[in-house]
């Protein structure tokens, strides 16, 4: 019998759990020995679920819609697709086409959902399509005047384009100079801390590569046609149906957890990476460190990390082999976007639903999983519905509304180390001066969570990132990723991809880590297919 191989798998995120998984399940244990090391005592990173007396925060949001078929099959094999109608869908009269045999979701709570999207802006008091359309409700909250100088400034678009060298001139291009002072330009610096000017056009191209008022125009047209299409056909922000947990993002990875040690994996939790050591051209061992301050070594064969990059990198540097210094520089030169979000448990919402679509609630309320928050006047970013995303989430869901205000910041700023109280205080503030609560006296409950290095960053060293690939790839038996693994602004469905095809490599003795880098920069992978 052929010896196995030791693999340890750096976080306990989609990426880490998703390799892990694809390592151990049927039976794969018996060839592999794999050890995951977590640094929190939760799962699924970002996209994990926070609860909260009795409520749900999902952090973030996470639509669960891909294009690669692969994951979807993967995520309805850990949690089925429901069988018959959730709580709201009866209550309401909602149709989803339910999956033949599938779960109760009012008698069990390993199933999947089926939820219809809504997600709007929110501008000078206006509700607006998200993304932004050309319907009549977007002519008529602009007004003529506003339409006409939109409409004329993105004909100027098309026949004049810009250099797409950074992300202000990648928008112009595709809705015209108005549209994008309107709903991009305060927005993109509201989240990223910098204007779309200093920031590279991947992101772009990576996010909403399809996207376009051509796009928007062609969606809204065949929307009209009898002949339904298939969700590939569809630019992924136009998605209108995704699968989501009952109990959120964080109940999946739960799950795939426990089914990875029930097959075999060993899961460390409170263990943080701080060295990473090296013999021979390889990965030889990590050093980690539990809650009380113990330095564990641990020796494997293959490593995949998908740990900051940043921090991968400073943890090379502490072995007596420390990384040459101007990876080094490039690594600590990465930027990041950090955010906290505030839970407030409120009464009702001042927002009236002026859509034909049903909602639960009384009065009922606006139908929008997500709220974009354009308007420059306000430092919230996005206002999430949790009721809307799944009524599990909520414990009282037809007499409270749970909201989760997005705050983009950055680790150690004035925002950042606000108290609870202070954080709390100034988003009821915003949200009263928004017209979107009544005031203080509405808000029943709150919660406030930090989270650091949401989201890599695409400016300052990112430009280098080549180098630093190339650095960790000569690495034969290191293999990076997930978003921040790879620093790469990845959805959690391209986040998963790469450690599959990771686990492919390690599976098949491919060297080339080619396919594990490249995935989510395929035109054909991601929208277009």
């Amino acid at each position: 019998m052929a010896q196995k191989q030791s693999v340890v798998i750096i976080g306990g995120g989609p990426a880490g759990l998703t390799a892990a998984w694809e390592l151990v399940k049927k039976g794969g244990a018996e060839q592999y020995d794999v050890t995951v090391l977590e640094e929190t005592g939760e799962f699924g990173g970002i996209s994990r679920t926070v609860k909260h007396n009795g409520n749900r925060m999902d952090i973030g949001g996470h639509r669960f819609f891909s294009k690669d078929d692969r994951i979807m099959d993967w995520w309805k094999e850990v949690l089925p697709l429901q069988g018959a109608p959730s709580y709201d869908d009866k209550k309401l009269g909602r149709h989803h086409d339910l999956e033949p045999g599938g779960p109760d979701p009012e008698k069990e709570d390993k199933v999947m959902l089926k939820r219809h999207r809504v997600s709007r802006i929110f501008w000078n008091h206006h509700f607006f399509d998200y993304p932004i359309s050309l319907s009549a409700n977007t002519l008529k909250a602009m007004g003529f005047k506003l339409t006409m100088v939109a409409g004329f400034s993105y004909l100027k678009s098309v026949f004049h384009k810009l250099p797409e060298t950074n992300l202000e001139n990648f928008y112009i291009n595709r809705f015209g100079r108005k549209l994008y002072s309107m709903f991009f330009e305060g927005y993109t610096e509201k989240l990223w801390g910098r204007h779309p000017s200093q920031i590279s056009a991947d992101w772009g191209s990576q996010r909403v590569k399809g996207l376009s008022i051509m796009g928007v125009l062609k969606n809204a047209f065949q929307k009209l046609l009898p002949k339904k299409r298939d969700s590939k056909e569809v630019e992924t922000s136009l998605i209108e149906e995704f699968w989501y947990p009952k109990y959120g993002p964080g109940q999946l990875w739960e799950t795939v957890e426990h089914n990875c040690e029930q097959a075999g994996a060993k899961v460390i939790t409170g263990a943080k990476v701080v060295e990473v050591r090296q013999e021979g051209g390889k990965i030889a061992s990590v050093v980690y460190v539990d809650h009380e301050g113990n330095r564990t070594e641990l020796k494997a064969d293959q490593f995949i990390s998908s740990m900051p990059v940043k921090d991968l990198i400073n943890a090379v540097d502490e072995s007596d082999k420390p990384a040459p210094r101007d990876i080094t520089e490039i690594a600590n030169g990465l930027p990041y976007r950090d955010f906290v979000t505030v839970g407030l448990l409120v009464k009702h919402l001042r927002l009236k639903n002026t859509t034909d679509i049903p909602t639960l609630g009384n009065p009922p309320i606006v139908p929008d999983c997500w709220i974009y928050v354009q308007d420059p006047g306000y430092k919230v970013g996005r206002i999430q519905v949790f009721n809307n995303w799944s009524p599990y989430l909520v414990k009282d869901v037809d007499d409270t509304v749970w909201i989760g205000l997005e705050y983009f910041c950055k680790e150690g700023d004035d925002f950042w180390n606000m108290t609870d109280e202070e954080a709390t205080k100034f988003a009821i503030e915003e949200m009263t001066r928004m017209r979107v609560i009544n005031g203080p006296q509405d808000v029943l409950d709150s919660h406030r969570e930090r989270v650091k290095k949401a989201y890599p960053a695409y400016f300052d060293t990112y430009a280098q990132m080549p180098e630093l690939v190339e650095y960790l790839d000569s690495f034969g038996n290191l293999y990076c990723v997930g978003r921040n693994g790879q620093h790469r602004y990845n959805n959690m469905d391209h986040s998963m991809a790469t450690a599959i095809e990771a686990v492919n490599n390690i599976k098949t003795g491919k060297t080339s880590k080619k396919n594990v880098w490249s995935v989510n920069t395929d035109k054909s992978y991601h929208e277009q297919k």
